[in-house]
């Protein structure tokens, strides 16, 4: 970019209008400064082979700023725009990539958390609380439910959604929206378990996987015949487990592909064409067995230090890690967008950040 006086005064105007949003939710904004020199030191290749994926002159950008938690971004290139949950603050929020500005695209959003485009260019979305419901945002603005009842009673907190080729809607229902006040309203659970979904195109829903504990993250490979879901309540951590998938949509061979050790906190993630799986990543929040002095007050400190573990992991399809992009923020979630599909958009806690890549999303 050329430092003229216009885009000075549009990257000012952009930082304005995110504190300008910031004040009125209550939320916090953070100034970012993007690394002067390349390559960008906050992309480090943990393997030779991620190198093809770095673009040597690109660097970590801060988009947005101002949210509470942000998730669920979704990229639509029609319009040249992403669109991302911020859950605390019940809002859908909507970054600009022609003026960089960011808006609120919808209020009162039912404390929604992911976010998808389907194959027709509309926008679904997890009304991860209060509502509990997937629906669909039609051209016109009008909101369509697809599901927010299986046999009979009420979904948990619908997380994060993908829509496969052949139309059909797959999402993860754990139990966050509902724990507590923070992400929405604190109810009581009508499922017995908490499922991975899935929505056929004629309108059915099944339940295709029963047996994990609060899935989370979940994305398909570029052929569409191995599906990835993050197990939240992994045990000993977080986890990403793979299954195949069936031409009736049914899954079978469930493996290990990813234990996010170290402290690891495995959340949203997508996968590039080459099968590539880019993770949202941070601390877990455990706590160290035994308290140490902090100024005079026996603290139980974090296991694995925040600031070490902030970013997005890469792991290759076999499940190697491949790299670490190094963000001040714990990512949540992560789109691939940009007029060349080649842009990574990192939802992380109060910011969105983005960075060119060589690499291109898998849908």
């Amino acid at each position: 970019m050329n430092f003229t006086r216009r885009n000075l005064m549009a990257g000012a105007g952009a930082v304005a209008a995110s504190t300008l949003l910031a004040r009125a939710a209550g939320a916090q904004s953070f100034a970012f400064t993007p690394n002067q020199r390349y390559p960008d030191p906050a992309v480090q290749i943990l393997d030779p082979s991620f190198g093809k994926y770095r673009l040597y002159s690109s660097t970590v950008e801060q988009v947005a700023t101002g949210m509470r938690w942000a998730e669920g971004p979704a990229y639509f290139p029609e319009g040249g725009y992403l669109l991302f949950s911020d859950i605390p603050n019940n809002r859908i929020m909507k970054f600009d990539e022609k003026t960089g500005q960011t808006s609120v695209f919808r209020a009162n959003a039912n404390y929604a958390n992911g976010n998808a485009r389907d194959r027709q260019g509309r926008l679904v979305t997890c009304e991860h609380s209060v509502t509990r419901r997937i629906t669909r945002t039609e051209k016109d603005g009008k909101i369509t439910v697809l599901a927010d009842k299986f046999e009979g009673k009420r979904l948990n907190a619908p997380n994060d959604i993908v829509v496969k080729s052949d139309d059909s809607i797959w999402f993860t229902d754990p139990l966050f929206g509902i724990n507590g006040e923070w992400e929405g309203k604190k109810e009581k659970a009508e499922q017995a378990t908490t499922n991975v979904y899935r929505i056929a195109k004629d309108g059915k829903i099944s339940a295709v996987l029963t047996d994990l504990v609060n899935p989370n993250g979940l994305a398909f490979s570029p052929d569409e015949k191995k599906l990835y879901v993050v197990e939240w309540k992994g045990t000993p951590n977080r986890s990403i487990w793979s299954y195949n998938v069936g031409d009736d949509g049914a899954l079978s061979g469930k493996t290990k592909l990813i234990d996010a050790a170290d402290q690891g906190s495995l959340d949203g993630f997508r996968v590039d064409r080459d099968g590539n799986l880019w993770c949202g990543w941070g601390s877990n929040g455990a706590l160290q067995s035994e308290p140490t002095d902090v100024g005079g007050r026996r603290v139980f400190q974090l296991r694995g230090k925040s600031e070490d573990l902030d970013g997005v992991m890469v792991f290759n399809p076999e499940g190697k890690p491949l790299a670490f992009i190094k963000l001040p923020e714990r990512c949540a979630n992560l789109c691939f967008g940009g007029p060349k599909n080649n842009r990574l958009y990192m939802a992380s806690s109060h910011s969105v950040y983005a960075l060119y890549v060589e690499a291109h999303g898998a849908v």
